[in-house]
């Protein structure tokens, strides 16, 4: 599978251990930054891939900070991306199959290496359920929400 993958500097070696992990099990990795552990600002990274994903550049992406939750708000402010902060498997699997999840967000300072490979490879295994009513049904709803706050001024308050 095609991928991209960014961090800052504090996600950094851990971008760098994930993304040779995934390289040596067969997937192509786009590698958006960042490049060294120089001090960096993590929106920029997170706006790097969501966009990456809406131009087709992958499907799916992977993001790494400190802690996860700063690259996670930041990118789920871009339309059409779902990013899931995931520390364990089942929510990253879970993630795909009811919400389909496109964006799996690690922490770097949370967990190591060896359960970053088990959670990466859990999102990328997973498919959303899209035959199951239930999950179709809360879909449509979420993309409701974010067609009734996306304006084109930028304000992101409904009209």
């Amino acid at each position: 599978m095609k991928l991209v993958i960014a961090s800052d500097h504090a996600g950094f070696p851990l971008k760098e251990e994930v993304r040779a992990y995934l390289a040596k099990a067969g997937h192509e990795i786009v590698d958006l930054g960042a490049y060294n552990t120089e001090p960096s600002d993590y929106p920029d990274f997170a706006e790097k891939v969501g966009l990456a994903i809406k131009q087709g550049t992958a499907p799916r992406g992977i993001l790494i900070c400190g802690s996860g939750v700063g690259v996670c708000v930041a990118a789920n402010k871009i339309p059409g991306i779902r990013a899931g902060m995931c520390h364990d498997t089942y929510s990253a699997h879970q993630g795909v199959e009811h919400d389909d999840m496109n964006v799996v967000v690690l922490g770097a300072r949370i967990i190591g290496p060896a359960l970053a490979y088990e959670v990466v490879d859990a999102f990328l295994k997973a498919q959303f359920i899209a035959k199951e009513e239930r999950f179709v049904r809360r879909f449509k709803k979420v993309l409701a929400i974010e067609a009734k706050y996306q304006c084109g001024d930028g304000s992101n308050s409904p009209a």
